[in-house]
């Protein structure tokens, strides 16, 4: 039997109680902290009933989102920055800075020590894209501080976030580059994407080839209350671009996708010898739950296409990305991440011959 690896994205939808809490005193509210622990505890616990050999603390202290959660409270921020719109019609909204320095507020080794007190299994930690934070600065250049400073700072804090993380014990540091598939929807001619894919090498560059290895990127089409912000682009202009990031390993949305094969096709194109590919085999956004058996034949589905030692399986996306998200519950996002974790084995039995 082959062991084919398989990881989560991140996300897991809060407790009702905690979503309430966070609703009515603010987020960083040191009162709150008994709440917040007991989710991370619960959360973990749930996670490894699940036999998924890599777990997450499900972003539960992350009290905003996935994409604010070391910025957010900045006092030289201001809600008004770069609006996301989603295709079920809501929209969210980055932080701008309204002047320097640039600092992270809670880097997210933070949210991994707590995590590691309660884990007995590899925990993996997420954090945010120099890319998406890139989005902070405003279009018209702040006073006394430019871009360029912005810049530097950014990468600054970014390393030092990754390295934290790193050092503590993460099992693999995964980052989040949803705006991706968003840059092509914004600028179809590709400018935009190849701007990002540059920022984030210069973040990347300044880390060794072994620990790149343990440095992985995640790109999806975004979920936030069963919609995308940008599922309506195809992978065509955006996969190509993806490999060319020094990262060792790549997590892929592709579950939800209409075209699987030809996604995995233009992987097989731009995979390279050093790179590990983790596809998506089940969709938070798909309130179905999927089979065991669908997930392993969406495994052997891509093992036509990617040499089996370089292939794994991952969640298309985190199941509550943005805290407030009561599409999904915590009992269904369990229930698929235990599928994907029975399936992957069962492509794996498959792919050995036993």
């Amino acid at each position: 039997m082959r062991a084919i690896p398989t990881e989560p994205i991140g996300s897991i939808p809060r407790p009702t109680a905690l979503i309430e809490a966070i609703a009515t005193s603010g987020g960083a509210n040191p009162a709150l902290d008994p709440l917040y622990d007991e989710a991370v505890r619960d959360t973990i616990e749930q996670f490894e009933a699940t036999g998924s050999p890599v777990i997450t603390d499900g972003e539960q202290r992350k009290y905003h989102s996935f994409w604010t959660y070391c910025v957010q409270d900045l006092p030289n921020t201001a809600p008004d920055g770069f609006q996301i719109p989603f295709s079920a019609g809501h929209v969210r909204r980055m932080l701008r800075l309204t002047k320097g320095p640039f600092r992270y507020q809670t880097p997210a080794d933070r949210y991994l020590d707590v995590a590691l007190k309660y884990a007995h299994r590899p925990v993996k930690q997420a954090v945010i894209s120099p890319s998406a934070l890139s989005l902070m600065y405003p279009a018209d250049p702040t006073p006394d501080y430019s871009r360029e400073e912005f810049i530097e700072d950014l990468i600054s804090e970014h390393e030092q976030e990754v390295r934290s993380c790193l050092r503590k014990g993460a099992w693999r540091v995964q980052i989040d580059f949803t705006e991706a598939r968003l840059a092509i929807k914004l600028d179809p001619s590709g400018e935009l994407l190849h701007r990002f894919i540059d920022l984030n090498n210069l973040a990347l560059s300044r880390f060794s080839a072994l620990e790149r290895s343990r440095i992985g990127v995640h790109t999806c089409p975004g979920s936030d209350r069963d919609s995308t912000h940008s599922g309506d682009v195809g992978y065509a202009t955006l996969l190509p671009s993806l490999f060319e990031l020094m990262a060792g390993s790549f997590y892929v949305a592709l579950a939800g996708e209409p075209d699987r094969a030809g996604a995995l096709a233009i992987i097989r194109t731009h995979l390279k010898a050093h790179q590990m590919v983790f596809v998506g085999v089940v969709d938070p956004i798909d309130p179905r739950i999927e089979t065991p058996e669908e997930v392993r034949d969406r495994v052997l589905e891509a093992a036509e296409y990617i040499p089996v030692e370089q292939l794994g399986t991952c969640d298309d996306c985190g199941f509550s990305p943005f805290c407030d998200d009561t599409t999904t519950t915590r009992a269904t996002a369990f229930a698929k991440i235990r599928a994907r974790v029975e399936g992957t084995r069962l492509a794996g039995a498959c792919l050995g011959g036993g």
